[in-house]
């Protein structure tokens, strides 16, 4: 059972990208470890939500018209197949498209003398079918081979509605092996993410051989990052030998690579320079234009793309220094460059985290909330200048920022600080978000990223690259500000509505408190006065149980003075005294005639009639005995030879 759960945890974590073990087995408990449950629990379809409750596929943003400079709206699969080669193409400035009305397609799987069916939406892409055929027989996409189309796909990201296909398709599915693998012995995917993989990586550059352990979760691109550390040459730079051929993209898992396994053996070395490849450029020179830069960039003899490998700049000092290890201070570096290098016409950038800097502007209550442009430099594009001086620090510009926005600065000079913001921001807005941001091609940088609360969600709106003009970035930025004031106004309704609930709440809380507090007043009293009466209870009690106490040994030291009884034969001088009760009932007792008086009270007293209680009475003449002297003789009381006396409570 538990080699089976490891099983389940390993092909969950390769489905949903979530590397922390702990939060996974925690989705997997929810469920009772029911891979399917959970992954479509973590990963629902059709929604936009946070990283927390990401989707298999996230659509970006809700999709506006705009310029072509803007991302595009994008299904990114959270599948860790080659699929993730083809991203890069789909965000590229300029290859926005219309969405046409969506309809339904119903698609006939067969396969292993099956068949299954699969509705899909004609907006999902075909990576969405192969995710969803995953989930009926757990093939990985990266495995499947869909025959029967009617118009070959190009790619795993293309749209199902471009294919043509009718409301029904019949598609036969085989199974196929990945990267370095046999027909004969393919792999689970999960099986290989589980392993470790060693690389003997021989530095050319220092004479050096390296071995490293990696798990197979680790990309080709986080290799050669790690390996920068300590080759000190950057990634660009790095030329590397050993890989296998079909490898085509650095974000392939070193699982899904083809390199052999335990150990795989590989040689990296510095690109050559290029002779006669030197440039100068002047990063301050505000003066110059798009258009000289437009004719440097055919002239210069540097290499095909915008970045210049070797510059030798008047100003060498970058925005930010490398290594940065604090956010705030890394922004407020950037931000006194920045001035220093362009002037004083720019945007009022925000010093403080990126974090710090989400809370300012979108987490705010709806009527203070802003929208956050974030503005990613990198020193050696040619477009920097321009964007800064004759963009950023155009007027208007700079009056909508400061209306709308919170402006965020960074620099993407040094890898170190890219790796810093890329944790930054998918540890605020997930993993889509840091994909985004991943995947800017180099030569589109500078990129002003608009990000927004859209319904209930922080997420990138939309990218506007480095490459526009000023009448396209004010395009862009009064559409994003139009769609976040709609939107807005509709947090600002949601938000009152639910103030006044809260008030309403809060007023019958109050009363409820307040008949609360008067019925614990009145149950309060209730008790002092219980215990008042019980303490009077106990008083009395107490001082009944103390009276009995004292009557009982008073009549027992009575009893023990009284003399006994004479005997019937003792002849004269013997008195019979008969005492009528109260309760109508008799005693009798003799006693000598010479006896005192306080003799007959104290028996009396004995027998439970105490004196100070009742009075004992003769019958002729009527006498109140206990009022007399006790001294005087039953003789001399002419209670003799009987007599009767009456018994009467006092």
């Amino acid at each position: 059972m538990a080699e089976n759960r490891e099983v389940i945890l390993a092909d969950f974590q390769a489905c949903t990208g979530i590397d922390d073990v702990g939060e996974a087995i925690l989705h997997l408990d929810e469920t009772n470890w029911d891979l399917l449950a959970a992954i479509n629990r973590v990963m629902p379809e059709d929604s936009q939500q946070l990283p927390s409750e990401m989707g298999p596929d996230i659509e970006m943003i809700e999709e506006i018209p705009r310029n072509p400079e803007i991302i595009d709206i994008i299904n990114i699969s959270n599948d860790p197949s080659p699929l993730r080669a083809d991203l890069p193409e789909i965000i590229r400035p300029g290859t926005s498209r219309p969405r046409s009305n969506t309809s339904k397609i119903i698609f006939h799987i067969h396969y292993m003398d099956t068949v299954f069916d699969i509705e899909l939406s004609d907006s999902h892409s075909v990576a969405n079918l192969k995710h969803s055929i995953r989930g009926e027989v757990g093939v990985s996409p990266s495995q499947q081979q869909l025959n029967g189309w009617k118009k070959e796909p190009q790619s795993d990201c293309t749209v199902l509605e471009t294919l043509d296909l009718p409301s029904e398709v019949t598609l036969h599915l085989r199974v196929v092996p990945e990267i370095g693998e046999s027909a004969s012995d393919v792999v689970k995917a999960s099986d290989r993410l589980a392993l470790e993989y060693i690389l003997n990586i021989r530095d050319e550059a220092h004479n050096r051989t390296y071995k490293l352990k990696f798990p197979g979760t680790r990309t080709v691109l986080e290799v050669k990052t790690d390996v920068f550390t300590l080759i000190d040459i950057p990634v660009r730079n790095q030329h590397w030998t050993g890989w296998p051929s079909k490898l085509k993209n650095d974000e392939t898992m070193l699982a899904q690579s083809g390199i052999t396994y335990p150990e795989h053996d590989l040689t990296v070395g510095k690109l050559p320079n290029k002779e006669n490849k030197k440039v100068y450029v002047d990063l301050i020179d505000s003066d110059s234009s798009p258009e000289e830069f437009e004719d440097a960039s055919e002239s210069f003899d540097v290499e095909d793309d915008i970045f210049i490998e070797n510059v030798q700049s008047m100003k060498i000092q970058h925005l930010m220094p490398d290594n940065v290890e604090d956010e705030t201070i890394g922004t407020l570096h950037f931000a006194e460059q920045f001035q220093k290098r362009y002037g004083p016409a720019h945007p009022e950038f925000f010093a403080g985290t990126f974090e710090e800097a989400i809370k300012e502007s979108c987490l705010r209550p709806a009527k203070e909330r802003k929208l956050l442009a974030v503005y990613l430099h990198h020193d050696n594009s040619v477009l920097a200048n321009v964007f800064c001086t004759h963009l950023l620090g155009f007027e208007t510009v700079l009056q909508l920022l400061s209306a709308n926005f919170v402006v965020w600065g960074w620099d993407f000079t040094y890898q170190s600080n890219k790796q810093m913001f890329l944790s930054a921001i998918n540890r605020t807005l997930g993993s889509v978000a840091a994909m985004t941001v991943r995947n800017i091609d180099v030569d589109t940088l500078p990129v002003l990223m608009i990000i927004m609360r859209s319904r209930s969600n922080t997420e990138v709106f939309a990218l506007v690259h480095g490459n526009v003009g000023v009448n396209e970035l004010l395009t862009n930025l009064i559409q994003a500000v139009d769609v976040f004031q709609e939107q807005r106004r509709a947090d600002i309704g949601v938000e009152e509505e639910r103030q006044a609930r809260e008030r309403v709440k809060h007023e019958q809380d109050m009363a409820y408190q307040e008949s609360l507090a008067t019925d614990r007043a009145k149950e309060e009293a209730k008790q002092m006065q219980e215990m008042m009466e019980k303490q009077e209870k106990e008083r009395v009690e107490n001082e009944r149980v103390a009276d009995e106490a004292r009557r009982e040994a008073h009549r027992q030291a009575v009893e023990s003075s009284l003399p006994p009884e004479p005997q019937q034969e003792a002849g004269d001088g013997i008195t019979k005294i008969r005492v009528r009760l109260p309760e109508g009932k008799f005693l009798e007792r003799r006693f000598q005639t010479d006896t005192p008086l306080q003799t007959l009270l104290n028996f009396l007293i004995v027998e439970g009639y105490p004196t100070d209680e009742y009075k004992v009475i003769s019958s002729w003449p009527r006498r109140d005995l206990t009022s007399m002297d006790t001294k005087l003789t039953l003789l001399e009381l002419k209670l003799y030879p009987q007599e009767t006396v009456i018994l009467e409570e006092r």
